[in-house]
């Protein structure tokens, strides 16, 4: 396995890109899907479990591991991998996001900023010098470097100061990175959607010099034809030659729409977060297993689906166990959620290789636009 962090790209079709990033942890095969296990766990599955449906690689989320247990804790116990049992790669984030949507009171300035707990109240000061600490103390493969990212809709004027901040944050994060042999660190391209603004966040970012570079400030409120309309220049204006990760996205239809505008990375909570509450996702589209519709219904969810919850169990099934909140519901859903995401990023990559990847698209919205079967 190779000693340090590589990304090859084996094919291109239009914009979109197949390939694979090579750490010394294992190989991701791109475009990939990151699961979130924001506290050590993909919420209602073993790491096992999580390998199964095709994962290459989880992402980590360094606020709230800061918070609880705690970075230095879990160092203590051998690091991220050892400590939620996964020896695969893990990313984890800056926790720039979190800072922004959790913690409610905030006082940021050119140094970083200062919150609050949302688990005590207790107050933690997070800099960019920090966040290159806790996420070396955790061992990840890859490495956010700290930006701030502003909800939008924004003025142009907001997401320019919070852009330039960003930038210098980006120099600080480099530069306390370090030298770490076989970890790489990515920087996140603001900018909102201000083409310009955009273009010249790329251009800092490059000076700087990273691993792989991601596109952030996007899926924050802005809709998908607005985010469509900035992916389709961002990623172009990132190098050919590194990985490009869309931070927190998204929706199947949202997945495919990056992936063909040249996004090699995702991470999204939504197959996880959507199996707890009885949503599932197929190649039909999204079914709320909560309906009455299911309650006498022996078919499986998808019949071309291979996970568990479709092999094994019938839609009245997953209906009566959801609406009696029984643990297994959720645990089932978000297999099925994570193996349909997994069978998506599969399928895409076999698409791009072939150079079919426009028809492979059309059959992709065909389906969905058919819905669900019919009820019996």
């Amino acid at each position: 396995m190779a000693s340090r962090f590589q990304f090859n790209i084996s094919a291109t079709d239009g914009a979109a890109r197949t390939g694979m990033i090579t750490t010394p942890r294992g190989e991701v095969r791109t475009p990939a899907f990151m699961p979130v296990g924001t506290a050590a766990t993909v919420k209602g599955m073993l790491p096992g479990s999580v390998a199964e449906t095709g994962a290459d690689i989880l992402l980590g989320n360094t606020y709230h591991l800061m918070l609880r247990p705690t970075a230095e804790r879990i160092a203590a116990l051998g690091g991220l991998h050892g400590f939620m049992g996964w020896d695969r790669p893990i990313l984890t984030d800056s926790g720039g996001f979190q800072v922004m949507s959790l913690s409610g009171l905030r006082k940021l300035t050119e140094e970083g900023v200062t919150f609050k707990s949302h688990i005590d109240g207790s107050k933690h000061h997070l800099t960019p010098e920090r966040s290159m600490e806790i996420q070396r103390l955790l061992g990840s493969d890859i490495v956010m470097c700290f930006d701030e990212c502003p909800a939008l809709p924004a003025d142009r004027e907001r997401i320019a100061t919070s852009m330039e901040l960003s930038m210098r944050w980006a120099a600080r994060s480099k530069q306390a990175f370090g030298d770490r042999p076989g970890h790489a660190l990515f920087g996140i391209q603001q900018g909102g959607l201000e083409q310009d603004l955009r273009a010249a966040s790329a251009e800092a970012l490059q000076e700087i010099g990273f691993d792989g570079y991601a596109v952030g400030g996007l899926a924050v409120g802005e809709g998908q034809e607005a985010m469509f309309g900035c992916l389709d220049y961002a990623p172009g204006q990132l190098p050919h030659d590194k990985p490009r990760y869309l931070m927190g996205v998204g929706k199947p239809d949202d997945i495919v729409g990056a992936v063909a505008r040249g996004i090699d990375m995702m991470d999204c909570v939504l197959p996880s977060r959507s199996g707890r509450t009885g949503q599932a996702w197929t190649r039909r589209g999204q079914v709320n297993i909560r309906n009455a519709r299911h309650a006498d219904d022996p078919r499986p969810l998808d019949e071309e689906c291979t996970c568990p919850a479709c092999r094994t169990y019938s839609r009245a099934y997953l209906h009566h166990v959801t609406r009696s909140k029984e643990m297994i519901a959720g645990m089932l859903l978000t297999w099925h959620n994570l193996h349909y995401y997994q069978e998506l990023m599969a399928g895409m990559r076999a698409a791009i290789a072939a150079g079919t990847f426009a028809a492979w698209q059309a059959q992709f919205h065909a389906l969905r636009a058919e819905g669900d079967i019919e009820p019996l």
